[in-house]
């Protein structure tokens, strides 16, 4: 029985739901699944418990001895097994038609023909355990009377509980043993025979009503059963779909890999044939604005080399980075591994940026932790990674701003080092988008502050190169955090660290691939 919310489902109720669930109609030509799948367990039970019966039999037949003749105890002995054995071989001969016609399935007529077989058979089985009430009574004591009568509900439970499946065969079976066992007792003179009457019919009705349950819960059982393979069936076709699906979307996936490659393929051509002549307008910009060949006599044109020159910088900074981010993409960029000390690599990138930190009277304070390990970088890229984070930080400070610098191993082993700025910040939603290229924030693009939004970018690309990873954290009016976090693969610490410290190039490599 099924409950939901103190609701209580019938078998009925669910055999209907499942049917118009899964919308398939039973012709006259077909048997309910279900039904099929309850006569089948009621022959494996019989085929299970095959010797249980028989080795019964045999037990009461001689204790029987004690009050009946041998040959009438034989006789009812080869008529129980006899009986028992014409079951087995019906319950055999059905299992083997199921297999023959596992595809087609059994016919409506088969399936009653076979339960009224089955039921046939079940009836003569009753009929022979009925005997001993007449054929074995009369010579028997009280004592013995009582020891017929429990045997016989002993083998009316056992009963009920092997074909607990269909009614019809309990009834012709266990009710006619209960029927016979009663009138026996009927016949016979006194309450303690009235009483077994009474108790036999009893549980009769008590077996009758569990056998009804567990008749209930295995139709319940199949038909979920019948439910969860046909979910399964669909299953494996959404699975079959969503693999196709993985291949399409893997299929898009390469193509927009080589779309991107292409980009930056393009990209890098573009940006290395800007160099050249942005390198000429630098000369000779930087040429006219100088005077070299004598003095304007119009003062305004070396304004204009000024103006062209600071122009020229910028676009060559741009085209820098824009090569630098497609290398990246492109995985072209080569690492030169070289132990660092980080202190100094921060001291050098200060000294560059100091005059824009002097410009806007900011404070730059270092805080490095003592004894910090070497870590195993390319120099470059590291020094590139500092200039544009802390070009970041001192771009959208305020005049005066305070910029942080923190350097620290944490527990891990790893090396965190970290940029904080008291400018006014960004809103959550706006870090990812900052982690992309050519994205610029609300606030930068509301103040018009100089830049392409690729720093940010070719420093994720770079540490990415390196194992690591950068952290963006800001809240509006709280200023931004970056931190860049190198992995403790590459953090020199112990005699490994002396050893890569005195090695030379060739070496470094070969400690690096042999670990």
């Amino acid at each position: 029985m099924l409950t939901t919310n103190a609701t209580i489902a019938t078998a009925d109720d669910v055999a209907r739901e499942h049917t118009a669930r899964s919308g398939v109609v039973i012709g006259d030509s077909e048997t309910i699944p279900w039904e099929r799948d309850l006569l089948s367990m009621f022959v494996k039970n019989q085929l299970k418990v095959v010797y249980t019966l028989p080795l019964f039999a045999a037990l009461f037949a001689l204790i029987a001895l004690q009050w009946t003749p041998w040959q009438q105890s034989l006789a009812w002995f080869i008529a129980a097994v006899g009986c028992q054995a014409i079951q087995v071989h019906l319950c055999r001969q059905y299992l083997q038609l199921c297999r023959e016609q596992h595809k087609s399935k059994l016919k409506k007529s088969q399936f009653h023909e076979w339960l009224g077989v089955m039921t046939a058979s079940e009836f003569f089985i009753a009929a022979c355990w009925s005997t001993p009430l007449f054929l074995m009574w009369d010579k028997a004591s009280d004592l013995q009377h009582i020891y017929i009568i429990a045997s016989l509900m002993a083998i009316i439970a056992v009963r009920i509980m092997i074909s607990a499946n269909f009614m019809p065969i309990i009834v012709a079976g266990t009710g006619l043993i209960t029927f016979l066992l009663a009138l026996r007792c009927i016949t016979e003179a006194g309450y303690l025979y009235s009483g077994l009457g009474a108790l036999a019919i009893g549980c009769q009705i008590f077996f009758a009503l569990v056998a009804r349950k567990l008749q209930e819960t295995a139709r319940d059982m199949f038909i979920y059963k019948a439910q969860k393979d046909e979910l399964f069936s669909q299953l494996v076709v959404e699975r079959d779909r969503a693999e196709g699906a993985k291949a399409e979307a893997e299929r898009e996936r390469l193509r927009a890999e080589e779309a991107s490659k292409a980009k930056s393929q393009f990209l890098a051509t573009m940006s290395h044939e800007l160099r050249t002549p942005l390198n000429a307008i630098l000369g000779f910009s930087e040429i006219i604005s100088r005077e070299m060949f004598g003095r304007h006599e119009v003062s305004a044109y070396k304004n204009y080399a000024n103006d062209i020159h600071n122009s020229g910088t910028y676009l060559l900074s741009l085209v820098n980075d824009i090569l630098d981010l497609t290398r990246i993409e492109a995985g072209r960029r080569d690492l030169h591994d070289e132990p660092l000390i980080i202190a100094d690599s921060l001291d050098d990138v200060r000294n560059f940026v100091g005059f824009k930190l002097t410009e806007k009277s900011q404070i730059l304070t270092c805080d490095i932790q003592a004894n910090l390990p070497k870590v195993m970088v390319d120099r470059r890229a590291v020094r590139q990674i500092w200039i544009n984070l802390l070009s970041n930080a001192a771009k959208f400070s305020p005049r005066g701003g305070q910029i942080t610098i923190k350097a620290y191993q944490r527990d891990s082993g790893e090396i965190a080092v970290s940029f904080l700025d008291n400018g006014p910040g960004m809103p959550e939603e706006e870090i990812d988008l900052a982690m992309q290229a050519f994205a610029r924030g609300s606030l930068a693009v509301k103040k018009a502050i100089d830049g392409a939004g690729l720093g940010l970018p070719i420093v994720k690309g770079l540490i990415g190169m390196h194992g690591g990873s950068l952290e963006l954290r800001s809240k509006p009016g709280e200023g931004t955090e970056a931190i860049v976090i190198f992995p403790s693969t590459r953090v020199l610490s112990g005699p490994r660290a002396e050893v890569i410290a005195d090695a030379s190039p060739s070496q470094r490599k070969l400690i690096a691939i042999t670990g």
